[in-house]
This record gives C-alpha cells, structure tokens and sequence, in this order.
C-alpha cells in the first residue's frame, strides 16, 4: 500500500508531461516541462500516482473517430482536438490542493477519478467531454480535475497501478453488462477478452455469477479462465460462431462485444429470445451487415454502449474501495515510455492492463 505523501509541501512550478502535438503515429508523443496546472473553482489538483493507458489514447492520437459528416475526418473522442494535449483518462492519485472549499475535504485523500463530465446531473446522463481528450489528462506529474469526479478511496486495499486500470476499462465492461441485464445464472459471451474491457467484463461478470465464455487466442486461455472465464473459444481457429455456439448449446443471455466486425451478423443467432447483443468497440471493424430479420422475430436487442454513466461509475467506485475485483497488470512504464506503452498496447500481445506511472 503506497504512503500517503506529504500535502503540506509547496507546488513545484512545472511538471513533466507525455503530450500530444498532432493527429498521427507515435512520432506525435512528446516528453515537455510544462506550467503545472493549478485548479479553478470546484477542482481539485491530484498528484498522479498511475494512469491507465486504453485503445481510446490510441484512437484519439490517430484522430480514428471521425464525425457525424464525415466517418473519415481526424478527429478525437467527442469531435476535433486542441492540441498540445495531455492524454492518458484513467488516474489514480493524491489531492494535493483545492480550487475553494468545494474540494478541501479531498486534500490529502487518495481518489480514483472519473474520467468523464456528464450533460445533465441525472445518473445515467450521458458523457458530454473525457479526461485526456477533450481536456487535459494523467499521462504527466500532476491533473486537475472537477472535485465532484474525484472519489475517495482511501480503504481501498488496491495500489494506485491497480485503481488506474479501472476507469475506462472496468467502467465500459460494467456499464456494459448493465446495458445487457447481466445477473446470476445468465450465460454470457466475451469478445476481446484478453484485453483491458474484455477481461473487465470476464471479471465483472463472473462476480456477478455468470457462465462466461471468453473468446481470446489460445495463448491466452489461462488468464481468461483465471478472471472468471468457465470456457474459452479460440479465435485464431476462425470458427468463433461456431465454436461459441458448441461452448453454450442452450445460447447466450447476452454477448459483450468489443470486436464488432462480421460477427455480429453471423453471431446474432448464439442470443435466446430476448437476448442482448452489447456493442462498445470495433476492433474487427465497424461496417456490420446483419439479417434484421434474426433481430426482430427473436425480440433480440442490438445496444450500443459508451463509457459509462454517474452512477454506473458509483458502483466501480464502491468496488474498488472493497478490493472485490482486482485488475490485472500486464505491464508499468515510466513517463517518458508513453509512446513505448502506446506501441505495446497496439500489438495486442498483452494480457490486462498496461499503465503509466509518473
């Protein structure tokens, strides 16, 4: 369990930070002293302990959203960037100071922050700008952000490499199988599940008491079974469908999907009746074709799911204090190594988390 530090220490005056320049490859990371920020009213300023690296640094830095116009345009997460820009949505850390009174109760506590601001102050309002994207974010010494997204933990028994992989990962996984009505007792399918949502929603799942079947390559069976996984599908064999359908004969209450692509045509026939196939990611592409027959006559839902919401983010909140799920960690690189981590995460080759610690 790492120490609290010492709070009653004067800021230095610049920090380093891992910085984005432009739309591109990993040429476009750079290692710069910059101001440190000093945060406004209601924001606290947090000394980062870790940062979470996700597919979304990956996407954001090569502009791979596009628009609502134009799916080929550059742009980030919500729209066009401002540049330079401090990425990295997912930090763990220490209140440092606050802005006003708002936050002064959080000095000296160890938060996990939300990554997100949100459009209305509803619990399931949706996500209007994220940490690391369209503001500043943990890839440097120190962040500020809204006193209202930093949550103490305190109690957690989890180290701060661990709570950084949870917001954006463990966040979609669980918003995810929200979105699925993902209980005890349903069977439940995961693509991607090695990687960092995909072994969330394995994790999640199972302490939700779920049969999971994970979909992953051989090499990375044992994990998957170790997070939770009853069985695994190869997916190198190409006979994901197939092969999904022979681990669950009965069918799927639910599929957890990261990958997208042309299984989600050909996949909607693994779903009972009344079943929820659950999309938050395209990492085998996001052009689908589907029979929209299969979709109706069997009441089936197709659900898109971003992110996650307030109180979505509540429950990761109350976990992570609890201990009752811990992330894996496939990797720690120094700050000046983001672009290294970046490179590593684009292989795919990892299984868990890889995080930034400053």
């Amino acid at each position: 369990m790492p120490s609290t530090p010492d709070t009653s220490q004067p800021l230095p005056s610049t920090m380093r930070a891992a910085v984005i320049t432009h739309h591109g490859g990993l040429d476009a990371i750079g290692l710069r002293e910059v101001p440190v920020p000093r945060p406004g009213p209601g924001e606290v300023l947090v000394r980062v302990g870790a940062a979470g690296c996700n597919n979304t640094d990956l996407w954001t830095r090569e502009g791979s959203y596009g628009t609502a116009d134009d799916p080929d345009a550059k742009a980030g997460w919500l729209g066009p960037l401002d540049f330079p820009r401090i990425q990295g949505a997912d930090v763990a850390g220490t209140v440092v100071t606050s802005g006003d009174a708002v936050g002064a109760g959080l000095v000296g506590s160890r938060v996990l922050v939300d990554p997100a601001n949100y459009g209305d102050p509803g619990p399931d309002a949706p996500v209007v700008d994220v940490l690391g994207s369209e503001r500043d974010g943990g890839f440097a010494e120190y962040v500020v952000v809204p006193a209202a997204r930093a949550h103490a933990v305190d109690g957690t028994p989890l180290s701060d490499v661990e709570l950084a992989a949870l917001p954006i990962a463990y966040g979609t996984a669980l918003g995810m199988l929200d979105r699925g009505s993902v209980s005890q007792g349903h069977t439940v399918l995961v693509t991607g599940a090695s990687g960092g949502v995909g072994l969330a929603a394995v994790q999640l799942a199972h302490a939700r008491g779920a049969r999971v079947v994970a979909v992953c390559s051989a090499d990375k069976a044992d994990p998957a079974r170790t997070a939770g996984a009853d069985a695994v599908v190869d997916r190198r064999r190409g006979e994901v469908v197939a092969d999904a359908a022979e681990a669950a004969p009965e069918g799927y209450d639910a599929v957890i999907d990261v990958v997208a692509g042309a299984t989600v045509g050909r996949g909607l026939g693994l779903l009972r009746s009344g079943g929820r196939w659950v999309v938050a990611g395209a990492l085998d592409g996001w052009a689908v074709d589907l029979d929209v027959r299969r979709l109706y006559l069997a009441n089936l839902a197709l659900v898109g799911s971003t992110m996650h919401t307030p109180r979505v983010f509540g429950q990761l909140v109350e976990i992570a204090a609890r201990g009752e799920v811990r992330p894996v960690i496939a990797a720690t690189f120094a700050l000046e190594d983001v672009a290294e981590a970046q490179r590593q995460l684009a292989t795919r080759r990892h299984v868990g988390k890889l995080v930034v610690v400053p």
